[in-house]
């Protein structure tokens, strides 16, 4: 059974101050493309459950909702970004009973980099089918990580994208639109383009398929198609704890 929306009653409240918080928002598009991948190998179907543990302004949740419906989305996170969606405040990461803990088939997250293997872990805990996590495609390197993770939980399936995610901190821009970022131009500030150099991948783990080999699928081109009127803020809209636009000049956009 899901718990009611914005109930913290029977979880351990924390807030996080805001600039402590990986902020990256994730396009609901992502979510979309992740969903047709789970699909397609018949693991996501319309009456699944999925907890969104990191659940930021609910963009991403917007995107699983259009398979599972927005009333299968369990939506939480440490900090409130004020998204109305949000089932309950608290940290995944946190030591609960088996009472509290939300009756889900995936956990499906955008996590903080840097505990991201921890939600990995525990998601696989609490979910009865299995993890997907969105990352950068440079998660799969480095020794730590492999020693803490990867060595004896390798990831099922890996899905990168061959387009571009665009994720800002502390925003979700449209791709291609322009803003103003008043650090550019050595802190005097300029309007930019929304783009990103980073590379992301959805890394899914499938509970029971331990020692397999990980299969690699790529996502092809679908943002065009899979965006939806909505999905992003307006772009005068200052994101939590930090206005980027009290300073921008009073001209049009270029």
């Amino acid at each position: 059974m899901m718990p009611g929306n914005r109930s913290s009653a029977v979880m351990q409240q924390r807030a996080e101050p805001v600039d402590s918080l990986d902020d990256f928002p994730s396009p609901p598009w992502a979510g979309r493309a992740l969903c047709e991948m789970l699909a397609a190998l018949g693991l996501l179907v319309p009456d699944h459950y999925i907890w969104e543990c990191a659940c930021n302004r609910g963009y991403l949740a917007r995107g699983l909702a259009d398979t599972v419906g927005p009333d299968r989305i369990y939506g939480t996170d440490i900090f409130d970004y004020g998204w109305p969606g949000m089932a309950a405040l608290f940290d995944f990461l946190s030591n609960w009973s088996d009472s509290d803990l939300p009756d889900v088939d995936w956990v499906i997250t955008n996590p903080p980099f840097k505990d991201a293997a921890k939600f990995i872990r525990l998601g696989l805990e609490r979910a009865r089918i299995g993890v997907a996590v969105l990352v950068r495609v440079a998660f799969d390197e480095g020794a730590e990580r492999y020693e803490t993770l990867f060595a004896d939980t390798p990831e099922t399936y890996a899905f990168p994208f061959v387009e571009r995610v665009v994720m800002h901190r502390a925003a979700l821009r449209e791709p291609g639109s322009t803003y103003w970022d008043p650090r550019a131009n050595d802190g005097k500030g300029d309007w930019k383009k929304a783009s990103t150099a980073t590379a992301y991948q959805w890394l899914v783990w499938v509970k029971g398929a331990e020692g397999r080999d990980t299969i690699k699928r790529r996502i092809p081109p679908c943002r065009k198609r899979l965006e939806r009127p909505g999905d992003y803020p307006p772009p005068d809209q200052p994101p939590v704890g930090e206005d980027l636009f009290s300073t921008a000049p009073e001209r049009a956009k270029p």
